[in-house]
């Protein structure tokens, strides 16, 4: 029998949904203060209206919801999913009102895009948008990557023992520190930090390449932000492009590959323990299919004839695979080059490594090294079952901050989600196809948006069908979620519907 939600759980899920909306309210004031430093009024008001309505949102949830009851599972889990939603309408009230969208749903399809780290947008002269505008969209994508969720633990929820429920609803499942709350403090603590160093790194090579030192020091920050978080956004319509250097491609590259690593592994290395660098399963899966991802793009460049010579085919290559496989999404190459230039099968090679994708409990989105490891570790142990002898008790085990036994338990779980995101990638390329896109085209985008890459052969833009538009968000949404939180929201919704 299906039991039907009562009002006291509406009360917990809407007074936790507000303290995080009251958080993206809080984000605002950063993009408003820029807006002030340039002397941009009508954004300023623009964001004090966002600030508005999420903090008139955001209290009167707490004020009406009140409740000593704590997050059970499924509270923590609807929490997270619903109040990302609840972001993404809010949050795009400046967007919306800068006049650079065709539509509301296209400033919503942009928020869902920064908070999910994928980098796709809508956005119409990106060039020409406002300081405060530019900040908005790039602090998205950095507290995006850390988690909307993080921020609320980090700042607004207090000595609660469902902080962990509603934390691990955002896709993560790993303390640094005995309690979560520490945990998300520690997550900021880690990226703040690289954000001081790796600012400075692209500000000095910025201000030699001919910037001006403001001018520079915003985009440091800003590509920093959308490096570190793999979220893809850039300040100008050429991306990374813009800057036609080898030594800030390569600053970027070390950040986005950085940042698309597991905390955990990040904190255990700060800690002192560098030998998991060359354990932790993840690394090791993604040295592996990085290095598949690239034979086949390089296969596909070399017999086209792409590239003049083996360093411009090298640089270009590695950059954009590095880019899909980290779930960055910055690109050197102009969107339609991977249709005109590079050829089916160059685009199979980075849809692959955009399928797999990053590290669990990072920035970034797709499969997941772990969940690769874990699947193969998981092909040699039936293997090896098979060549054994009856009697024989063959046990895997698999490295991941503390060395653990395969369990079924661990396989199933990896699976169900591998298969989801093939669910999800399957569905934006259906839908791309029948509107009329070419098979390889609309996996590639479908791909890019479900794992929360960014990079567009061209597909994603602002004439898209609308119904595209509706699915590409959800795929961000669902992918970055990583789907248990989406599946607890919809096992919410049906509970309402044919509960009793």
């Amino acid at each position: 029998m299906i039991i039907r939600p009562r009002l006291s759980d509406f009360k917990v899920i809407c007074l936790y949904t507000g303290k995080v909306i009251i958080g993206v309210g809080l984000l605002m004031l950063i993009p408003l203060a820029t807006a002030l430093c340039f002397g941009e009024w009508n954004p300023a008001i623009e964001f004090l209206i966002g600030i508005g309505a999420c903090l008139v949102f955001g209290l009167g949830m707490e004020a009406s919801c009140q409740t000593r009851r704590d997050l059970n599972w499924s509270h923590g889990l609807v929490v997270a999913s619903f109040s990302w939603f609840v972001a993404m309408a809010l949050g795009a009230i400046p967007h919306w009102l800068s006049g650079h969208f065709g539509s509301y749903l296209d400033a919503m399809f942009d928020i869902m895009s920064g908070f999910t780290t994928t980098g796709m947008f809508l956005l119409q002269d990106l060039d020409h948008i406002s300081h405060g505008l530019n900040m908005w969209r790039h602090i998205l994508t950095y507290a995006g990557g850390q988690g909307i969720i993080v921020i609320a633990l980090t700042f607004l929820f207090r000595g609660t023992a469902g902080a962990y429920k509603v934390y691990v609803g955002e896709g993560k499942d790993e303390r640094l520190l005995p309690n979560v709350i520490q945990t998300a403090r520690a997550i900021w603590l880690v990226s703040l930090t690289y954000l001081i160093v790796g600012s400075l790194a692209l500000w000095i090579v910025g201000v030699w390449l001919g910037q001006g030192f403001v001018r520079g020091g915003l985009h440091a920050v800003w590509i920093f932000m959308a490096g570190w978080s793999t979220g893809g956004f850039a300040p100008q319509s050429y991306n990374t492009m813009y800057y036609h250097s080898l030594v800030y491609e390569m600053i970027c590259a070390i950040i986005f590959i950085g940042g698309s690593f597991n905390f955990a592994l990040h904190w255990a290395v700060w800690t002192g323990d560098r030998s998991e660098i060359r354990k932790n399963i993840e690394i090791i899966s993604f040295f592996i299919t990085m290095t598949l991802a690239m034979l086949i793009a390089t296969a596909g460049l070399m017999a086209l004839d792409v590239y003049p010579d083996t360093m411009a085919l090298f640089r270009k290559m590695f950059y954009q695979v590095a880019s899909g496989h980290t779930t960055t999404g910055f690109g050197t190459i102009y969107s339609r080059t991977f249709v005109r230039q590079w050829g089916p099968l160059a685009m199979l090679g980075v849809t692959l490594a955009m399928a797999i994708g990053a590290s669990a409990c990072s920035t970034g989105g797709g499969f997941k090294g772990i969940r690769m490891g874990i699947i193969f570790k998981t092909l040699l142990q039936d293997v090896r079952r098979m060549i054994s002898p009856e009697s024989a008790r063959v046990v895997a085990k698999w490295h991941h901050i503390t060395t653990r036994v395969l369990d079924d338990q661990t396989v199933r779980t990896a699976m169900l989600i591998v298969l989801s995101y093939v669910g999800i990638y399957s569905l934006g390329t259906l839908v791309g196809v029948y509107y009329g896109y070419d098979l390889v085209e609309a996996l590639f985008d479908s791909v890019s948006a479900g794992s929360n890459t960014g990079l567009s052969c061209g597909v994603a833009s602002p004439s898209m069908p609308v119904p595209m538009k509706i699915v590409y968000i959800f795929e961000m949404w669902a992918g970055r979620l990583e789907f248990m939180s989406v599946f607890a929201l919809m096992g919410y919704i049906v509970a309402l519907l044919r509960g009793r």
